[in-house]
């Protein structure tokens, strides 16, 4: 498992959709341009809502991952 340096961490582990991706906005908001937040999920939904999640508001998504039933997501928030 390979884990992107980050900045701070969101751990939603037992939250189903939406809760994720309200907290994931949340937490986002509070990052620094740039910065990196890993984002730790059990929600299978998150594999499709995190990416559009990113794409939409203009993060970027650094990297994801899967591992007996937890997602991980390393996200960079663009640039103030």
């Amino acid at each position: 498992m390979t884990d992107f340096p980050h900045d701070a961490i969101l751990d939603a582990s037992g939250l189903n959709c939406p809760e994720p991706v309200m907290m994931l906005h949340t937490h986002v908001r509070n990052l620094a341009g740039g910065g990196v937040l890993k984002v730790i999920a059990t929600d299978p939904s998150t594999r499709r809502d995190i990416p559009k999640f990113c794409n939409f508001l203009g993060h970027e998504l650094l990297g994801q991952q899967e591992a007996a039933g937890t997602y991980l997501y390393w996200i960079r928030k663009k640039a103030d």
